[in-house]
């Protein structure tokens, strides 16, 4: 397969799974590259697609996460610890591909990661692992619109935030450089925090949806089958990270203080995070 052939492959997984799915709303997952461990990572990633889980969004590990609360941040540092970085993340996502070249793998992370590596260094990289999509927080999209298209030309869709707080001209904004969907942060804070207004939610979708014409994902604050079912009725895809993290977290934890092994840890780790998942696939279905 020629490099076009691949970008043209990877720009359809994100289009097909939408149009597969439809009208249901597709379930992400949020997990942070790395964990449980670095060899356990692209396993528990399959056992999530096993879960229900239509799209992966996989974080790259970095120092000062500015949209993400304390479960997140801890998952960063511990993949940092284990020596976590973007080249690290790529050949995860390759070890994933060898076993599944269907589900589309969202990378979702900081301006500084992609400035250290360059762009177009992480454009080839990210081309070569198989990515579908980059969702960079902090990377305005009045100012990488070169990046952008750089990114859409290798098949890798460019995704956006918007927030409750987004003008219209930002929506137009956003809608003019987006492809794939644009990620809608459900409330003003951090992942992971509780308070989820569901009315305001759906208000806003209709707001964007003047405007955008690709799919729109929600996250940030959704934490149990009860708010994910809600947000799935009008919202494209929902999006999940800080208690899938949390729950990986505490069992990993669990297995340690009982003496499991390294490996024991990550598959109840593994295990725990892909239960929990298929009960949110479960409501949503």
């Amino acid at each position: 397969m020629n490099a076009t052939q691949s970008s043209q492959k990877a720009a359809s997984r994100l289009q097909a799974t939408f149009s597969r799915i439809a009208p249901r709303a597709a379930l992400v997952p949020y997990l942070t590259a790395g964990e449980p461990s670095i060899k356990a990572c692209p396993k528990l990633m399959h056992a999530l697609v096993g879960a229900g889980a239509d799209i992966i969004e996989l974080g790259v590990p970095f120092s000062d996460p500015m949209a993400d609360g304390p479960v997140i941040q801890r998952a960063s540092q511990r993949a940092i610890e284990r020596g976590v970085g973007l080249r690290q993340v790529f050949d995860m996502v390759k070890v994933f591909r060898q076993d599944d070249a269907t589900t589309p793998v969202v990378l979702m992370g900081y301006a500084n990661s992609v400035e250290r590596l360059g762009q177009q260094q992480f454009i080839q990289l990210a081309r070569q692992a198989g990515i579908d999509g980059l969702l960079v927080v902090d990377y305005p999209p009045e100012e990488i619109s070169d990046f952008a298209q750089s990114l859409s030309e290798a098949g890798i869709a460019p995704i956006f935030l918007l927030a409750p707080t987004s003008s219209t001209a930002r929506i137009k904004q956003v809608a003019q450089v987006a492809r794939g969907y644009v990620y809608y942060v459900s409330l003003k804070g951090v992942t992971g925090a509780a308070t989820l207004n569901v009315s305001d939610v759906k208000n806003k979708l209709q707001a964007i949806r003047q405007y955008v014409d690709i799919p729109v994902g929600v996250g940030f604050g959704i934490r149990d089958e009860q708010g994910a079912k809600q947000i799935a009725q009008f919202a494209d895809a929902v999006v999940i990270g800080s208690k899938l993290i949390e729950t990986l977290e505490t069992a990993y934890q669990k297995a340690c203080s009982e003496g499991a092994t390294n490996s024991a840890a990550d598959q109840a780790a593994i295990d725990a995070a892909s239960d929990w998942l298929s009960r949110i696939r479960a409501a949503l279905n």
